[in-house]
C-alpha cells in the first residue's frame, strides 16, 4: 500500500501544471535590454493578443501581411513603430522612428526606475475601447447601435490612437517625436484624461453608450 501511495504523489507532482503567462514573448529581450517576462497585462481580453517577442531588430518586412490575423505573430513595438510612420514627416522612415521609440524607452527606464514595457502595455490597456459603434440600415433610416470591439480590433485602435497622438504633439511645436511619445505613454499609462488615446477612447464608448 505504502508503495502504490508514493507512486500516486509522484503521479500527481508530475502532472502538476505550469504556470501560465499572460504575454507571449517570454525570455526575450526588447532591443537587447528590457525583458519581457516582467511585463504583466491587467486586461484578460487582450493579454493573449499582446505579443512582446522579438528577435534583434523589429522588422518583419510584412511577411505576414497576406496571412489570416498574421499581425497577431508581430510584436506590438513593431505595429506601434509602423504606425508612427504611417503620415506625415515619419513616412517610409522606420529606422528613425525605432530610433526615437528606443530612446523613449531609455528615457522612460531612467525615471522611472522601472521596466518600461510596463508602462507600454498599460497605455494600451487604457487606450484600448471596449466598445464602438457601427450603422444598421432600415430601409433608407440608417441607425448607429452599439457593439462590442473584438480584442484585436482593440488592440489595433490603440496602437493607432497612442501613434496619432504621439505624432500630433510634434506639430507646431519644438518637442522631438521622441518626447512626444513619453508624453503621450506616460499619460495613458496612468489612464489621464489628457492622453489623445484615453481621451479618444472615452468619446467612443460614451458615443456607444448613447446608441445602446
Amino acid at each position: 500500500m505504502s508503495e502504490e501511495v508514493e507512486t500516486q504523489e509522484v503521479v500527481e507532482e508530475e502532472a502538476a501544471p505550469e504556470e501560465v503567462r499572460p504575454i507571449a514573448g517570454i525570455g526575450t529581450l526588447v532591443f537587447s535590454k528590457y525583458d519581457a517576462s516582467e511585463v504583466v497585462c491587467r486586461d484578460p481580453g487582450l493579454a493573449p493578443y499582446i505579443n512582446l517577442s522579438t528577435v534583434g531588430v523589429p522588422h518583419t518586412g510584412g511577411r505576414h501581411a497576406n496571412a489570416w490575423f498574421g499581425k497577431a505573430r508581430l510584436s506590438v513595438v513593431e505595429r506601434f513603430v509602423n504606425k508612427l510612420m504611417r503620415t506625415g514627416k515619419y513616412t517610409g522612415k522606420k529606422q528613425g522612428a525605432l530610433k526615437a521609440f528606443e530612446t523613449a524607452l531609455d528615457s522612460m527606464a531612467e525615471r522611472s526606475g522601472n521596466n518600461p514595457l510596463q508602462a507600454f502595455v498599460d497605455a494600451i490597456c487604457h487606450a484600448a475601447p471596449m466598445e464602438e459603434i457601427t450603422r444598421i440600415k432600415f430601409g433608407a433610416v440608417s441607425q448607429p447601435k452599439a457593439v462590442d470591439s473584438s480584442p484585436s480590433r482593440r488592440l489595433d485602435v490603440a496602437l493607432a490612437n497612442l501613434a496619432k497622438g504621439a505624432q500630433q504633439g510634434t506639430s507646431k511645436s519644438k518637442r522631438s517625436l521622441t518626447q512626444c511619445i513619453i508624453n503621450e505613454l506616460t499619460k495613458a499609462s496612468n489612464g489621464d484624461v489628457t492622453s489623445f488615446a484615453v481621451s479618444k477612447k472615452e468619446e467612443v464608448q460614451r458615443i456607444a453608450s448613447s446608441a445602446r
